[in-house]
């Protein structure tokens, strides 16, 4: 039995346009501006020979249904010459359906991981093009696939699956990232909603452009709360801490999509938003680096 790791970095999103019209999978995706982090999903495959092909999905230990990770399983299992039998370990070290592209790491670790235990011969680009198509498909998101796999902080100027969208980073250094989670928002649903597609696209698309002429860790913030407010879906315990950390002059946004604040500061800034925002919550806000590695296999 061959076993093998991949890791893809979770990625919190602060603005994005919808950009789902192309008849082309590949080509539909989303504009946006984001980070990346160093929590994220770990994928183990172990993969056997068999009379049949088969898989079994555990995440976190669990056994489960698991739509996306499912589809890409069935989209590469019969690329490989002979049936095989695979066993597939999510360990999940960041929220799931709460803001954190989730399902596009879990989706992008696997088709990493599961071309390298099938010996399919893909080139990275070509396995993370199968995670987005599955992320598509699954309306589970759009853009996240090509954040995770490029890492660090920065803009999709272009949408589209790894190949076809265009991102653009910039310089972390000094950066860091504090979270705080309540719960999940379910993607789909958003996704599916006109009113809050409209929202989404008449003022997402420009705020990125905005970001493109003229970026900073600082804009970025301001921007990423500019475009929640302007969606009203900031939820009423989001909106109490809020109201305490602008008091307090620092950043602070709601992720999209889910019930989480975050924010991008400088180490001195995060231990002040940490501290305010585990006073005012009761909760423990986690603070953590950003990621520049982007998705890998782990120990090959």
């Amino acid at each position: 039995m061959k076993t093998v790791e991949a890791f893809s970095p979770g990625h919190l999103t602060g603005i994005f346009q919808i950009c789902d019209e192309a008849e082309d999978p590949l080509r539909r995706g989303a504009r946006g501006a984001g980070v990346s982090i160093e929590r994220g999903v770990y994928t183990t495959v172990a993969a056997e020979t068999a009379d049949n092909s088969s898989y079994v999905v555990r995440i976190n230990g669990r056994e489960v249904e698991a739509p996306v990770s499912e589809w890409v399983i069935r989209n590469l299992l019969p690329l490989a010459p002979e049936p095989h039998r695979v066993v597939v370990e999510h360990r999940v070290e960041i929220p799931i359906g709460a803001g954190f592209s989730s399902s596009g790491a879990g989706a992008l670790s696997l088709a990493l991981a599961l071309n390298e235990a099938l010996d399919l011969g893909l080139t990275t680009l070509e396995a993370a093009q199968v995670a987005h198509r599955a992320e598509i498909e699954c309306r589970t998101g759009l853009g996240s696939v090509l954040a995770c796999l490029t890492g660090g902080i920065g803009i999709t100027i272009e949408p589209g699956a790894p190949g076809f969208g265009r991102p653009i980073r910039f310089d972390p250094q000094g950066l860091v990232v504090v979270y705080l989670h309540f719960g999940p928002i379910p993607t789909p649903s958003i996704l599916s909603d006109p009113s809050l597609r409209v929202r989404i696209n008449e003022l997402g698309g420009r705020l990125v452009g905005e970001l493109h002429r003229d970026w900073s860790p600082r804009r970025f913030m301001e921007l990423s709360r500019r475009f929640a407010e302007h969606l009203n879906l900031i939820t009423p315990r989001l909106r109490r801490l809020l109201r305490r950390v602008d008091e307090a002059g620092l950043p602070c946004t709601m992720a999209m999509l889910g019930e989480t604040l975050f924010a991008v500061v400088d180490s001195e800034e995060a231990e002040r938003l940490v501290r305010i925002l585990g006073e005012a919550s009761g909760r423990r806000p986690v603070m953590v680096g950003i990621d520049v590695e982007g998705a890998r296999m782990i120990g090959s």
